[in-house]
């Protein structure tokens, strides 16, 4: 028989205890007690040992849970070591599956969206309804349940980017759609993402602002997508579609790109874009997802893998957002995407994006038809904006002209781009501006292209808004 001092005593391990009070309650000689100091290696409270009444039951040990805060000091070794993880989890690789041909559909663009985002392999939806996007919400609480898929009407944005974070984390590959208001909550949690690492895909459908402003189109979010993804070291892809076609050919991309770099990307419509109906051809293979091996998927495998977003050391941090700024610098040099219409010999340079973009595109047309040599370059990117497509252009593009429904957003990318290229003397830039829901129109676009060629004889584009 054991005395009492052949047993083994608990002893704490103050890294791996989460505080949880379990073995509190399982001693029978009140020999644990909660804690009072935080472990600065985990921010979280581990209990404390009072070992003199102490018999050595073990009960403790028996209630401790994984990963084990609570080990025995000494042998005997009361319970058996679990035998050792694997040393990595094995990747599953995509599978990419024939489509029989399908031929043209005509969606409005959230359907479209939302077909390319089933198309891309996404079964698990999140999201809270907001005008001018619900439709495309609705159209996946219709379709996933007949895919073995999840739908989940969450309680807020908010919890909506929360949701996006789990399943993400655990490989799976999600979305929402949201509009302005609903995009702005979401910030802090597309933080989250972006430091932990997650994937993850978020379809803005922009509305007209500040505040609740109304449901009508605008791109008043640029400056959120590209400048303002919540706090600290902060960017993500911004795709910028035109067309249904581009809703579902970018949401597919959306999904490619957030899965090969562990990274969130936007898809950044307009409420007109969400709404408008087009022709849509779809493509002639869809995505079978696998299972990435940072995973955290629950199983033996993925045992070892971690996603978190908090790190309490300041060089470490520092050290994961020079990791962070590598993978920008990769994706600026890789993921630029453009547009071009009739740029390669114009004097003129349209720059929009979105429906303003097809607006601009008609003004074209109808300029060159005067005579005027006028082009259009749309960024499909609006982060990275496609600067290295601009830069050669340059040289005999005579002015710019930015045709946007915000209130210089997209003039403040390109100008910042044109800087960080070190662009010194850029063609001088005018602008189209509306705002509020009200959309440039085709007319005014051909003024402002006039008087950036001549502004002698034609009436300026210097205005805040041109109305």
């Amino acid at each position: 028989m054991h005395t009492t001092h052949d047993r083994p005593r608990p002893r704490v391990d103050i890294h791996l205890c989460k505080g949880c009070g379990r073995c509190i309650d399982s001693c029978p000689k009140h020999c644990i007690a909660g804690g009072t100091e935080i472990c600065q290696a985990t921010g979280l409270i581990p209990i404390q040992l009072h070992l003199d009444a102490c018999n050595g039951c073990a009960l403790c040990l028996e209630a401790c849970p994984e990963p084990y805060g609570l080990v025995a000091d000494a042998p005997p070794v009361l319970r058996a070591a679990p035998p050792p993880l694997p040393a990595h989890a094995i990747e599953i690789p995509d599978e990419r599956v024939a489509l029989p041909r399908a031929g043209t559909a005509v969606l409005k663009g959230t359907y479209a969206s939302a077909v390319g985002a089933l198309l891309a392999g996404c079964r698990h939806f999140f999201g809270y309804p907001i005008t001018p996007s619900t439709d495309g919400a609705e159209r996946m609480a219709k379709l996933l349940p007949q895919l073995d898929g999840f739908f989940v009407q969450a309680v807020s944005e908010v919890a909506t980017i929360n949701h996006i974070y789990g399943a993400g984390g655990a490989g799976l590959r999600a979305m929402t759609f949201t509009s302005s208001p609903g995009f702005s909550l979401m910030l802090e949690g597309i933080s989250y993402l972006i430091g932990a690492e997650v994937p993850g895909v978020i379809v803005d459908v922009m509305r007209g602002g500040p505040g609740l402003g109304n449901i009508a189109p605008e791109q008043g979010d640029i400056k959120l997508a590209c400048r303002g993804l919540g706090h600290g070291n902060t960017f993500a892809p911004v795709l910028a579609p035109s067309t249904p076609q581009e809703m579902l050919d970018l949401t597919m991309l959306a999904f490619e790109l957030s899965f090969r770099y562990r990274h969130p990307v936007i898809v950044l419509a307009d409420g007109y874009l969400g709404q408008m109906t087009g022709r849509v051809t779809l493509p002639g293979e869809m995505i079978r997802p696998g299972r990435p091996a940072w995973a955290v998927w629950g199983d033996r495998a993925h045992r070892k893998n971690l996603i978190t977003s908090i790190d309490l050391e300041e060089r470490e941090l520092e050290r994961h957002n020079a990791h962070l700024d590598d993978k920008y610098a990769r994706m600026r040099h890789v993921e630029q995407r453009v547009d071009e219409h009739l740029a390669d010999d114009a004097d003129v340079l349209i720059v929009a994006a979105n429906t303003p973009a097809r607006i601009a595109r008609g003004a074209v047309r109808e300029l060159r038809a005067a005579g005027v040599r006028a082009g259009l370059f749309r960024p499909v990117t609006l982060w990275p904006f496609p600067i290295d497509a601009l830069t050669p252009l340059l040289h005999h593009v005579r002015a710019i002209v930015v045709v946007e429904a915000s209130s210089g957003q997209l003039e403040d990318e390109l100008r910042l781009a044109l800087s960080h290229a070190e662009v010194a003397h850029p063609p001088p830039i005018t602008h189209v501006r509306h705002a509020g829901g009200v959309l440039p129109e085709h007319a005014e676009i051909v003024t402002a292209v006039r008087a950036a060629l001549d502004p002698g004889k034609h009436e300026s584009p210097h205005r805040r808004f041109v109305s």
